[in-house]
């Protein structure tokens, strides 16, 4: 059973005067680079993102490394930084596969403690040359297995819905071997990896069947415990949807300011008024349930399963309420095509079973706080 108290200086879940720096520059950056049409442009490409931008964010910001080792290439800040990026990007709804591979690959690569992995691999992450996901990380369908193959391994199975799993130049499996699972990096070929894209709601963040057939891998590191990467991809996960109801906020109160009905801006109604008021309350909870599990994440605090779980309920209705909130109170536009809204509310509904559903993740915090009482026998 977990404290119930957190463990983690109320210091550290103030902005500090570098992150709002680099918020600043990521504002002004997506807001320039990455507007609605820009994303809607380069959904249509076979990348389906600017990889011109990709490499840009890499080079020019820094962004892919800024949570990454010096030693491998990285700024060598911690994963503060990243969420700060991570929450601009949700804000702009950026395409590219940020989150798969800085939030997930490449934490799995640091968590795995393999100094041999991590040099081969997190110098490209960090440059933006190298796009990265992970599979098979759902323990309750351990649909990988990996088998020795002369002196090598070898992966056989599936694993569904990857993130960019067809884009991805490298992928981390997690594989059942006859010892137990263990992560594996596999960097997918034609002949033995069939990938498959599936049709999602968000068309902004790909997901594919990724199938291997004999695919050559090699291990990752001793074990193939993967629930503190997951819960590192929860936190940035979540501090993208404090990002997405951030902008679906903002759009709305500048949007009811302007709009008139009855000779007066429609935002000065009084119900229009409580439910944006609704709203900032809940985007200021979803603030600070990211904060306190992006601290977490940044000290490896053993708190970090509590956070990580409390954020993603409370991220993912924020997020949901606030894009309902977008495209209602914008009015008939809000309903069209042609209007963004719609592209935030795909992302939030899609976001929000990413890694489990809220009420999955109320059962777990029930579970670890000791909420729960297993039943007689």
């Amino acid at each position: 059973m977990h404290h119930r108290h957190p463990d983690i200086d109320p210091q550290l879940l103030s902005e500090t005067e570098e992150q709002r720096e680099l918020r600043t520059v990521l504002r002004d950056f997506f807001t320039e680079e990455s507007g609605p049409e820009d994303v809607r442009k380069h959904l249509a490409t076979p990348r389906g993102h600017d990889e011109k931008l990709w490499a840009r964010l890499a080079g020019e910001i820094g962004v892919h490394g800024l949570a990454i080792p010096e030693e491998f290439g990285g700024s060598g800040f911690a994963f503060a930084e990243l969420a700060v990026a991570l929450e601009e990007s949700g804000r702009a709804l950026y395409c590219a596969p940020l989150l798969p591979t800085v939030g997930l690959a490449a934490h799995a690569l640091l968590n795995s403690g393999d100094q041999q992995a991590c040099e081969r691999y997190l110098p490209r992450i960090a440059n933006g040359t190298l796009t990265a996901t992970v599979a098979g990380f759902d323990e309750a369908e351990p649909g990988v297995v990996a088998e020795r193959s002369g002196p090598g391994w070898v992966l056989r199975g599936a694993a569904d819905f990857v993130l960019d799993g067809v884009g991805a130049d490298l992928i981390v499996v997690r594989a059942q071997t006859p010892e137990g699972p263990r992560l594996f990096d596999c960097e997918p070929t034609v002949d033995t990896c069939s990938r498959t894209p599936r049709r999602v709601l968000d068309e902004t963040r790909r997901q594919a069947l990724v199938e291997f057939r004999g695919a050559p891998a090699t291990p990752v590191g001793e074990s193939g415990e993967v629930t503190a990467v997951l819960d590192a991809g929860r936190a940035a996960l979540a501090a993208e949807q404090v990002g997405g109801s951030g902008h679906a906020l903002d759009a709305t109160v500048q949007f009811v300011a302007q709009r008139e009905q009855f000779g007066r801006p429609i935002g000065s109604f009084q119900a229009v008024k409580h439910r944006l008021s609704d709203l900032l309350v809940a985007l200021e909870a979803a603030r600070s349930a990211s904060a306190y599990a992006t601290a977490c994440v940044a000290l490896a605090s053993p708190q970090l399963p509590v956070a990580a779980s409390a954020a993603a309920a409370v991220c993912s209705e924020t997020y949901r309420l606030a894009t309902a909130e977008y495209v209602q109170l914008h009015g008939g536009i809000g309903f069209t095509w042609e209007h963004p809204a719609h592209l935030y509310v795909r992302r939030a509904r899609s976001s929000e079973v990413l890694f489990g559903t809220a009420d999955q993740h109320r059962t777990r915090l029930a579970e670890l706080v000791g909420l729960t009482t297993r039943p007689a026998a």
